[in-house]
């Protein structure tokens, strides 16, 4: 398991397991805040996108922020079960052909390559990191067992595959020009990616 720390003043503080950050961005106003380096948007798991709520979640944040009520935080998991789980997670197995399914994906992200999808070599200056597949493989796994299963499908690397990949997709001009969004990229290379294919170079 990996291990963390922060350092400050030359002082090395290791980081108890498990830890995480997370992080927010407004799209409307960035005063105060910098859109952080490629390099480092890739070392983020996931990036989920935050709509607008609905008309009841909008109701529910009304009424807890504006009734002076009390919220009690109840612990649904202790430190040593989430270890455990994130061992777990690791141990569930990906058969050859999803994991090429998962290789194919990343590499089709990858504009003037052999194996770029059109889409991409259209609207992509750089494509999906490694970091990318690892995270294809180990969602597909968390997935996996929250559903009950003791193995990757294709389904759940295609579930993953927003999440994992719209922050590790670089668009070029021509799709800032166009309004060409990373989701419709992935959108469209998983349309483009046969399941079931042997992966270039496999």
């Amino acid at each position: 398991m990996q291990e963390h720390s922060v350092t400050a003043g030359g002082e090395i503080r290791r980081l108890p397991e498990p830890f995480f950050v997370m992080a927010t961005q407004n799209p409307i106003d960035q005063e105060g805040t910098y859109p952080l380096p490629e390099a480092q948007l890739d070392r983020f798991f996931f990036k989920l996108l935050v709509g607008y709520p609905s008309a009841d979640e909008l109701t529910e944040v009304l009424t807890r922020t504006t009734e002076g009520r009390a919220t009690e935080v109840s612990r649904v998991v202790t430190r040593e079960a989430l270890l455990e789980l994130m061992t777990l997670v690791r141990q569930v197995p990906v058969a050859s052909h999803v994991k090429d399914y998962a290789v194919r994906l990343v590499l089709a992200t990858h504009p003037k390559t052999e194996t770029a999808a059109p889409i991409a070599n259209q609207y992509l200056r750089f494509g999906s990191s490694p970091r990318g597949g690892q995270t294809l493989i180990l969602a597909g796994k968390v997935r996996a067992l929250t559903q009950g299963r003791f193995n990757v499908s294709f389904d759940d690397i295609q579930a993953a595959a927003a999440a994992a990949l719209r922050h590790r997709l670089i668009l070029n001009f021509e799709a800032e020009a166009e309004g060409i969004t990373t989701d419709h990229i992935i959108d469209q290379i998983l349309k483009d990616v046969p399941r079931d294919a042997i992966a270039v170079g496999a």
